[in-house]
């Protein structure tokens, strides 16, 4: 049991809140192992009855990344997730706009994991494809140099997170930690496409973002996913040079066709799997149209296309010249395990 817990413990028990370097140390006794369950439910409830700041946020990914194990990129990487824990089981949008973005020559350093919240993960259907996702730690930085892209398998980078993994799981609901992933790649990006599943973090996320040194960020939200869709206005809060704005989108401003959320329902990893590489052969309709719009979005933070029209000729181009695929193809080989 950690003493040093115990008086930050009283706080937040009298609904005081913590700095930065309160929350930092707070988490960091938890990622140490330091912490019993008790006191770690107990600062997360406290935490979330009472409502999570920016600061706080923004200490406990300062935890969450110095202890983590990091991976070097190009500065230019960017990533592309979600939060998860929209429960729409949809078709896996990030992981083919990954390929998308690769193809079109930016480097993608993808944090995700197996499905938690969801039917099938950014894990799941890159295994169903036969990518590795598994491949060595050190083997990483080679692969994102040969394929412009790579799998960062969330467990294997934090594995300081398996000490509030039993808290959690008997908590049973959402705290701080289901916001952490996103905000702490391994590759240490400054640029991020991410999706959210309760517009409420959007905002605070990418405040907490800013104050860790990112350049250039969108968090959006569409109808109900941690993804823009093509089912009406998606929310984005953007933060760039320092400053924040929001805004709305539609599928229209990148010249695309609306669909309902259920032309992107998904199934299992299999099904999944086929319904991505039949996209980047080509195969036209709303899960294409969906990636479209999210990889112009993409292409915007990585500073390749002005506006979501020119990111969206330069996705759709990506896809049918065969690139894509490609990319798809070059990560399956370097991440293949030597015979």
């Amino acid at each position: 049991m950690s003493n040093n817990l115990k008086p930050v413990l009283a706080r937040l028990a009298a609904g005081e809140r913590l700095d930065e370097a309160e929350a930092e140390g707070a988490f960091d006794i938890i990622m140490s192992g330091e912490a019993t369950p008790a006191q770690i439910g107990g600062l997360l409830m406290a935490m979330r009855v009472r409502g999570e700041t920016v600061p706080e946020l923004t200490g406990a990914v300062r935890a969450m990344r110095a202890r983590m194990s990091a991976v070097a990129a190009p500065p230019d990487a960017i990533d592309v997730c979600g939060t998860g824990g929209d429960g729409a089981g949809t078709l896996n949008i990030s992981t083919a706009v990954t390929f998308v973005l690769a193809g079109a020559g930016v480097t993608v350093a993808k944090h995700g994991n197996r499905a938690l919240s969801s039917r099938t993960g950014g894990a799941d259907v890159l295994t169903a494809l036969g990518v590795n996702v598994d491949v060595k730690l050190d083997r990483l930085p080679a692969v994102l140099r040969a394929a412009r892209c790579a799998f960062l398998f969330a467990p294997r980078h934090h594995a300081a997170l398996r000490h509030a993994a039993g808290p959690r799981v008997e908590l049973g609901t959402r705290t701080l930690f289901n916001l952490l992933g996103p905000l702490a790649n391994p590759a240490r990006v400054t640029r991020q496409l991410t999706g959210v599943f309760d517009p409420a973090w959007m905002r605070p996320m990418a405040e907490t973002l800013g104050r860790l040194g990112s350049t250039h960020v969108w968090m959006v939200h569409g109808q109900g996913l941690d993804e823009l869709t093509l089912a009406g206005e998606n929310r984005v809060v953007a933060l760039e040079g320092g400053a924040i704005r929001e805004f709305a989108v539609t599928a229209e401003d990148a010249g695309l066709p609306r669909a309902p959320v259920e032309a992107i329902k998904g199934g299992d990893a299999a099904l999944n799997a086929a319904a991505l590489t039949a996209l980047l052969r080509g195969e036209a309709g709303a899960y294409r149209d969906t990636v479209l719009l999210n990889a112009a979005a993409a292409l915007i933070v990585a500073g390749r296309a002005g506006d979501l029209r020119e990111g969206a000729r330069i996705a759709a181009a990506t896809i049918d010249g065969g690139a894509a695929l490609s990319a798809l193809e070059t990560l399956r080989r370097e991440t293949a395990e030597p015979a």
